[in-house]
């Protein structure tokens, strides 16, 4: 199939951009990756009038650690973040999250950005940020505005976006020493949706818990952050049955749908399973 017809710009400023946004109202659309987007209007399940192509803006796309923060541009392709040497040495959480999405020739154009404000349940990227702690930067034409990971995920792709602003920046604190943080994914072959996702981050000391984030993929209506499996790691020995009662926790938290990836009984099993083994490499990891 092939998309409705459309008007394209190609704005080679952010001012420009958020400018054609506001003028053009909800009939216009940010294009970034277009690995979401482009199937969606090809099978006519989007039909937006106006697409605004981001790509052409300098200073969106970049990785960097900075005021105890590392700073992800929302341009910064899944590929990029994969072979980016800070990320490898010190967030290994975030190379477990991009090699695991799609397939290379997607990840060689997929954005970060986009990944999260797709505001998809089943992308992976949320899950990690939310474990992570981390914010995102907009744009807007009432200025910038940041918010927490936490806040930003409304409904079934929905985000707390208003109309007109660009995603233009994800912000990670820096782990504190003794952090390690592991994302896993069950799915039915390589590429695929997760059935059920989980990044679990850890921070440790002699043994025990001082921070824990939670996330859940594919989950829910909109990607889970674990609350109360979190606070219960907080304070306690990180042992076997520790360990098993937060992913028991975990799971208890999750709202899955059945389809055809599985029942709702068993994909909150698998969240139950795949939670303990991801926390115990964060464990890992914390060293």
């Amino acid at each position: 199939m092939i998309p409705s017809q459309f008007e394209y710009f190609a704005p080679e400023t952010l001012d420009e951009a958020v400018s054609l946004l506001n003028e053009h109202g909800s009939e216009a659309v940010v294009l970034a990756g277009g690995q979401s987007l482009i199937p969606l209007m090809k099978l006519q399940l989007a039909a937006p009038e106006y697409v605004v192509d981001i790509n052409r803006i300098p200073g969106l796309a970049g990785i960097s650690e900075e005021n105890d923060f590392l700073r992800i541009g929302s341009l910064t392709r899944e590929a990029d973040l994969d072979r980016s040497e800070i990320v490898r040495a010190k967030y290994p959480i975030l190379q477990d999250t991009t090699s695991v999405i799609a397939d290379p020739l997607v990840r060689n154009m997929a954005t970060v950005g986009g990944n999260l404000a797709h505001g998809d349940p089943a992308n992976d990227h949320p899950a990690t940020m939310l474990a992570l702690g981390a914010q995102v930067v907009a744009v807007g034409a009432a200025g910038q505005r940041v918010i927490s990971v936490s806040d930003f995920f409304e409904g079934p792709l929905m985000t707390t976006l208003n109309q007109g602003e660009i995603l233009t920046e994800i912000r990670i604190p820096t782990p504190p020493q003794g952090s390690g943080g592991a994302y896993l994914k069950l799915e039915r072959k390589v590429g695929d949706y997760a059935i059920a996702g989980v990044a679990a981050v850890i921070t440790a000391a002699d043994g025990v818990c001082q921070q824990a984030g939670i996330g859940l993929t594919n989950a829910g209506p909109i990607p889970i952050k674990a609350g109360t499996a979190e606070a219960f790691l907080v304070g306690k020995r990180l042992d076997d049955e520790t360990i098993r009662e937060a992913a028991r926790l975990a799971s208890q938290e999750a709202q899955p749908s059945a389809d055809l990836r599985g029942s709702e009984e068993y994909k909150r099993d698998m969240v139950r399973v795949i939670a303990g083994r991801a926390l115990r490499l964060a464990l890992e990891r914390a060293g």
